[in-house]
């Protein structure tokens, strides 16, 4: 049987926590901020917060033409794209919903990769993905009733199809070693996209209430800085393929705390969901599914 890599499973749960709880701050600050033009401030600010950390830890950028290239896809991808049309979609479609949508993430990786780069998973890993594949049927059914908007639930999985493309690029972006130039950089990336798509799109009413600042300061420090981080550490140690399995807890955890925060309704079945989610990461976790072909995985540090 494969050893567990619990260092790697503590951090995909942090991570999933982490970036769950963005669901409810980024449903916060589009009821009184435009989406493209909050993001493009607060990736404005996360960029130059993650520079000085890494100057002051000593990284420079010295980059690649290469890995020039993947910064910018990821800036574009994660940032302008998946963020911004989230962002875009949370006026209408509730922050649970949206977690839900984000946790077929795994999948769409899985099958660029099989496409792409030809990498192959273990059958137990195969039957992990499928498993959180069946758990995030489950809580999509018990959401049916409540009324989900449509256009906005496309906007969605339109995101989670470039946040596939971005993880599938984020090795080689990191792959110099100075990760927070690396974050900081394709941070800016998405700030840089988005702000002219504000200006085109949007019209620029604003309120900022206490409640506001909160979740913006929150979504700039923490769901972008130090999620981001997590995520490159933790592509670099798993992989892509299985890293991307840990937003399978997304359902749950982005609809416990937009349940808890923002009151929005829980069920039995988003319980039943979960486990059988949880299931299928352990089931990956288990196998010691290694990426195979052109696009391996990183050794573990």
């Amino acid at each position: 049987m494969s050893e567990v890599d619990w260092k790697g499973l503590s951090l995909g749960v942090l991570f999933a926590a982490i970036w769950s709880s963005a669901f409810t701050s980024s449903h916060i600050v589009v009821q009184y901020w435009p989406p493209f033009l909050v993001l493009s401030l607060r990736f404005l600010v996360s960029g130059a917060l993650a520079l000085g950390i890494g100057f002051a830890l000593g990284q420079r950028i010295r980059l690649t033409a290469q890995e020039w290239r993947l910064v910018v896809i990821f800036g574009l991808c994660q940032n302008a794209l998946y963020l911004g049309l989230f962002h875009y979609a949370m006026q209408t479609v509730e922050a649970g919903v949206a977690s839900i949508i984000a946790s077929s993430m795994p999948l769409v990786v899985a099958a660029l990769g099989r496409i792409f780069l030809g990498q192959r998973l273990k059958p137990l890993a195969l039957a992990g993905l499928a498993a959180g594949f069946v758990g995030v049927l489950v809580i999509m059914l018990s959401r049916l009733g409540h009324g989900l908007d449509l256009r906005g639930t496309v906007v969605c999985m339109i995101g989670v199809t470039a946040l596939a493309i971005a993880t599938l690029t984020l090795r080689g972006a990191a792959a110099g070693g100075n990760l927070w130039m690396v974050v900081g950089l394709q941070m800016l990336v998405g700030s840089a996209a988005l702000l002219p798509a504000s200006l085109l799109f949007e019209t620029w009413t604003v309120s900022s209430p206490p409640r506001f600042i909160v979740a913006l300061v929150y979504s700039a420090l923490i769901s972008g800085v130090v999620a981001t981080m997590i995520w490159f550490v933790l592509v670099r140690r798993i992989g892509a393929t299985r890293a991307a399995t840990f937003h399978f807890l997304n359902p749950f955890l982005g609809v416990a705390i937009a349940a808890l925060i923002l009151g929005e309704h829980v069920t039995a079945r988003d319980f039943l969901g979960v486990a059988i989610i949880m299931a299928g990461i352990l089931a990956v976790q288990f196998s010691g599914a290694r990426v195979r072909g052109r696009a391996s995985a990183p050794e573990k540090a």
